[in-house]
């Protein structure tokens, strides 16, 4: 069974991680690596060409922005020292 390890020897290995790392830990543990194994999935299922659309909205945006900040810029009195 399994490599030579037997259900005894596995069973004291779980009891040996739990006494080392407490339950809780394990369990944020579990969640987070959940969590990051389905943000990876969601991510290899995603269109490709829904993100080159997220991209040219953030390239627009940040554009936008730029030229926002010129203008406020330029409207602002400058104050002297």
């Amino acid at each position: 069974m399994l490599g030579g390890i037997s259900l005894w020897q596995l069973a004291i290995l779980l009891v040996i991680v739990v006494l080392l790392f407490g339950t809780k830990k394990l369990r944020n543990l579990g969640g987070d690596l959940g969590g990051a194994v389905k943000g990876f999935k969601k991510a290899m299922n995603e269109d490709p060409k829904e993100e080159e659309k997220k991209l040219e909205n953030d390239a627009d945006f940040a554009e936008t922005d730029k030229a926002e900040a010129n203008k406020q810029a330029k409207e602002e009195p400058k104050a002297d020292k």
